[in-house]
């Protein structure tokens, strides 16, 4: 069990820190295309 322990761990963080920067990612694209909406729509 303690075997697994510490791969198991390293593991899940690295997960969770792609995780992370993945929804980043996907935050500044959703807020540029607000930004290409808006533009748009004060022409």
């Amino acid at each position: 069990m303690k075997r697994w322990l510490v791969p198991g761990l390293l593991a899940l963080m690295v997960m969770g820190l792609a995780g992370c920067e993945t929804m980043k990612g996907l935050g500044r694209d959703i807020s540029k295309a607000g930004e290409k909406i808006e533009d748009a729509a004060q022409k």
